[in-house]
């Protein structure tokens, strides 16, 4: 592999591919669909960091080829073996592959295939605030997130009877029926969790995935579990923004 040939694929690998993602990253800022892929409070500092990057970037593009590679000229370098080459080649092909898939594909939100994969790996996830599990909370800013923490930790679920709410998400199936289900993330779509909340629906009357709006009631057994009893119903399209944070 010719000295020419190495520096334009480090180049690439280097500048390039991190150019690429820095234009994608500043284009979904741009337009709000960012918050596809991070948390709406983290979109700042990745934009931030997409133009310290492009401008390291142009001014790169005023070196000589090769120079940020850092050779001593009065040395002689032994050529990279063959392994090593391979190597190098097949991460570029990679990296470069997913780089141009981030550039063609459209943003798409996580499946709910995902969720429900994902569905019972951490019950109380969204806990942690004492007057959840001793009393009762401020329940007037409540996602499917909050209300999946009521569900699975509150130990005075009676207090909780007769709370009248609104939320929103897709239809997944439940242990007794039809869960209401909506991606919590914390800080990127990687560590997005399942927050279930269990509705009196006929589990035929939605399929799964189908987004909806349901206002009703909170409603506590015998046993003291808690569910959602709806007064209405609504299938909506997905929202902008589908992740609650």
């Amino acid at each position: 592999m010719s000295e020419r040939t190495r520096s334009l694929g480090s180049r690439w690998l280097g500048i390039g591919l991190a150019t690429v993602l820095s234009v994608v990253t500043l284009g979904l800022g741009l337009t709000g669909r960012l918050t596809l892929y991070i948390s709406p409070e983290s979109v700042w500092f990745a934009c931030a960091a997409a133009v310290v990057t492009l401008v390291g970037a142009i001014w790169s593009c005023t070196l000589p080829l090769g120079a940020e590679e850092g050779h001593d000229h009065g040395h002689e370098h032994a050529e990279p073996g063959m392994l090593a080459t391979t190597a190098t080649v097949a991460g570029g092909v990679i990296a470069s592959g997913v780089v141009v898939a981030a550039l063609v594909l459209p943003p798409a939100s996580l499946s709910v295939e995902l969720a429900m994969s994902r569905a019972g790996e951490s019950s109380a996830l969204f806990a942690g605030a004492d007057d959840v599990t001793l009393g009762k909370a401020d329940t007037s800013t409540f996602g499917v997130g909050d209300w999946a923490s009521v569900f699975a930790t509150a130990t005075n679920t009676a207090s909780y009877d007769g709370t009248t709410v609104t939320l929103t998400g897709f239809i997944t199936p439940g242990d007794d029926g039809v869960d209401l289900t909506r991606l919590v993330i914390t800080h990127c779509v990687i560590d997005a969790q399942p927050a279930n909340v269990p509705v009196t629906i006929d589990a035929g009357e939605y399929k799964t995935g189908q987004w909806v709006k349901v206002t009703g009631t909170v409603k506590a057994d015998a046993d003291g579990a808690l569910h959602v009893d709806p007064t209405t119903v609504e299938a909506i399209d997905e929202p902008g923004d589908p992740y609650e944070y």
